[in-house]
């Protein structure tokens, strides 16, 4: 990873793999700063097929060696790496600005919880795996082990570039195991920042090696390989079930975190204002671009017109600009790419016949990537706008008469990622947290956001719904399980 000063006078990193310890490749593939038209954000190279050989061989002559180590060692290290974190927290915060496009706010707040995730893992290092169970022979003592699967591979995606990747390692490199990770593409600082962080807090070389690259070269290379055991994958619901089909014809562990959809159901005993504020922070917080973000809403009759009154002005509050400049609320879209999409979804929602209540859809994609928060209502249950994953700052909202019809239509969805319920009825919102077809259930709180120590994954199309991701349940995935008897 290397330092260059631009004609700018914007100083970059390049990113490079990171091999066996070395750091290697030559950096052919620009990205730009999506809030500054021109201005180069990081260069990064294009892997190949024997950049992740080359990994995975890596990987897999480290990893015996790193699974031998006791594991309150190997916790030491993730702490350490935490800890780095921490201390570099703006310089990597302002790295992850200029190339994903969110605020400073957010970019600090998303390395400390990749920094807080390295530590809490850490501290498993020191925590009991196992079991001691009763045996009905004599003079005989059952035991439970935790195994490490031995390399696997991660696949990442760009919109939380590096507490996703940490919330993926950490569980994987404390089991014992060795890692290959393709960053997402468009932030390959972010992931390099973390991959410096373990390597100086003294990781073993080839325990932890990422390779940069195209998901139809490095992620299809690592799927395929047969030294990779398992795969934990983030990303669209569409790639996600191909490598799933890849994975499952060679019997190899496969862990899917998807798309999401996420509604909200808000009741006439809801405070308006406080309601408003819960969907807008859920929609518009991260520029949208969240996995968990609040996308359609369902709002009872009596609740209705002056629900949309105060989430128009929460739409208004979500000042657009620069993530690096001071006022700014909502950061810019990741990509020209993505912003034509959210134009593209909205726009076509009014032509269908769809009420713009706040937003806009006619700005320049070949300038900054601001795109306003839009508010859309006056749509039918089936609209793309309500049934599609659109990933950006757009929520629908729709009228039902009750509550029954609010929870179905919530449940009408081919994902289940999170849902969340705004009211004052505990009856109601225990009812909703028991039948909500979610992995995550939010009652008068945003769809998006979730505790490190926590369980995280979706059912239907937005998650495998195996293995959940976050907390001690994360090392299920990363682990295979031994029952040992022993007689005397």
């Amino acid at each position: 990873m290397t330092s260059t000063t631009l004609d700018t006078n914007v100083t970059t990193l390049t990113a490079q793999h990171l091999i066996n310890g070395q750091w290697l490749g030559s950096a052919d593939t620009e990205r730009m700063n999506p809030a500054r038209p021109g201005e180069l954000a990081a260069l990064s190279p294009s892997g190949t097929i024997e950049d992740v050989d080359a990994a995975i061989t890596a990987a897999a002559a480290a990893q015996p060696h790193w699974a031998a180590l006791p594991a309150p060692s190997r916790g030491a290290i993730l702490i350490a790496a935490g800890n780095l974190l921490i201390d570099r927290q703006g310089a990597i915060a302002e790295d992850l600005v200029r190339e994903e496009g969110k605020t400073l706010a957010e970019a600090k707040g998303e390395v400390k919880r990749a920094s807080d995730v390295l530590r809490f893992f850490g501290s498993l290092g020191w925590a009991a795996t196992g079991e001691v169970l009763p045996s009905g022979l004599p003079d005989t003592t059952i035991t439970t082990r935790r195994e490490p699967l031995g390399v696997v591979g991660l696949i990442t995606p760009w919109n939380f570039p590096i507490a996703i990747p940490a919330w993926k390692t950490a569980p994987a490199l404390i089991s014992g195991n060795a890692v290959v990770i393709k960053p997402a593409e468009l932030t390959p600082l972010s992931a390099t920042h973390l991959a410096r962080a373990l390597q100086d807090a003294g990781l073993p070389a080839g325990v932890f090696n990422v390779v940069h690259g195209k998901g139809r070269v490095v992620g299809d290379a690592l799927a395929r390989d047969p030294r990779i055991a398992g795969l934990s994958f983030t990303g669209s619901t569409n790639v996600g079930l191909g490598l799933q089909e890849i994975l499952n014809a060679r019997r190899a562990r496969v862990q899917l975190e998807m798309g999401g959809k996420n509604g909200v159901l808000v009741l006439d005993d809801a405070d308006p204002r406080k309601a408003a504020q819960v969907v807008a922070a859920g929609a518009f917080g991260l520029t949208g671009q969240a996995c968990t973000a609040t996308s359609r809403v369902y709002v009872t009759p009596g609740i209705r017109a002056a629900f949309l009154g105060a989430l128009v002005a929460e739409a208004a509050a979500y000042s657009t600009g620069d993530g690096l400049a001071d006022g700014t609320r909502m950061g810019a879209v990741v990509s020209r790419q993505q912003f034509e999409q959210d134009q593209a979804a909205v726009r076509t929602a009014v032509e269908r016949g769809a009420t713009l209540l706040h937003g806009n859809y006619d700005g320049d994609p070949t300038g900054a990537l601001f795109f306003p928060a839009a508010v859309l209502t006056d749509l039918p249950f089936d609209d793309a706008a309500v049934t599609e994953e659109i990933f950006g700052p757009v929520v629908a909202v729709l009228e039902v008469p009750d509550y029954e019809a609010g929870l179905a239509a919530i449940n009408d969805s081919r994902y289940g990622l999170t849902a969340g319920i705004c009211t004052d009825s505990l009856a109601l919102a225990s009812d909703f947290a028991a039948r909500a077809q979610a992995g995550v259930v939010k009652v008068n709180r945003p769809t998006a956001g979730l505790d490190l120590n926590v369980p995280f994954g979706g059912v239907k199309d937005s998650s495998t719904n195996t293995f959940r991701e976050q907390g001690r349940s994360a090392l299920d995935f990363f682990t295979w399980g031994k029952t040992v008897y022993t007689g005397v």
